[in-house]
């Protein structure tokens, strides 16, 4: 059990594709409601799982999110919608409480014997070493401070956040180094795909243009492309959001990891006064 998070892993595998989500999971707007990071991982986890093909590696995953994840037992279901010796198209759905929460499809693509000439749209993102990057402040009592009022306990204790631009509550566009303190299922190395998906949808988070105490931004979905395989634990997270005047905004980020750029995440924001 990690000191300061109070759990050993986000989920506890309950048998078959049930998992029970641990209080780790809990995101900032609600103690009941999960953050969307370690339930998309969840899906990353199972489509890399779900009938396996030789040589394939996942590459994206795109997730919709219903309605407010509880902090519950998840139940998933995954089928393969179309098979391939070159590309492989698998869907889920995550139920809680008898109700669907979840949609998330992905695409496994076979990876090429012959490496393909590289190319990386705007270079690479300058992030700095992950020991260089400022640590949040934390409060007194140690955690990790966000907003007032905001629960802290969950996710935002369960991971670790390095600052390179941009901080909690300063508004603009931010790059952090993150990485999940917690395996994403207990008893299991979490993949380098699954860390990313946890990291990912922390991107609106980080970005805000918004007061939280006044404002609420929540994603109704999070897409993850990503051209090559994470390597190593840290993920850096290139955010900036864009919010237009009719109560939608746009969450883009730039991924990589200490070796350069790895993808990009996107989510859609529903913007609201609380």
């Amino acid at each position: 059990m990690l000191p300061g998070v109070g759990h050993d892993a986000f989920y506890e595998p309950r048998g078959g594709d049930t998992f029970a989500a641990t209080p780790a999971t809990a995101g900032p707007w609600d103690a009941a409601s999960q953050h969307a990071g370690p339930p998309s991982a969840l899906f990353a986890r199972a489509f890399e799982r779900h009938e396996p093909v030789e040589g394939q590696r996942l590459a994206r995953v795109a997730v919709d999110i219903l309605r407010p994840v509880p902090v519950a037992p998840l139940t998933l279901r995954v089928r393969t919608v179309r098979p391939g010796r070159r590309i492989t198209l698998v869907e889920g759905v995550a139920e809680a409480d008898g109700q669907e929460v979840l949609h998330a499809r992905g695409w496994r693509i076979a990876q090429s014997q012959q490496p393909a000439p590289v190319a990386v749209d705007g270079g690479a993102v300058d992030g700095g070493a992950v020991g260089d990057a400022e640590v949040p402040d934390l409060p007194a009592d140690g955690r990790v401070g966000v907003w007032p009022g905001a629960h802290s306990a969950g996710y935002m204790e369960a991971m670790e956040w390095r600052f390179v631009t941009g901080a909690f509550m300063r508004p603009g566009p931010a790059q952090v180094w993150m990485r999940p303190r917690l395996p994403l299922v207990a008893g299991e190395e979490t993949s380098p795909v699954c860390r990313t998906m946890m990291v990912a949808d922390s991107g609106n988070g980080v970005s805000a243009h918004l007061d939280p105490t006044r404002w609420l931004f929540v994603n109704v979905d999070l897409t993850v492309v990503l051209h090559r395989q994470p390597r190593g634990e840290w993920i850096l997270l290139d955010a900036t959001t864009t919010i237009g005047p009719d109560g939608a905004a746009l969450a883009a980020s730039r991924l990589s990891d200490c070796d350069g750029a790895i993808g990009q995440g996107m989510q859609t924001l529903v913007v609201s006064p609380r």
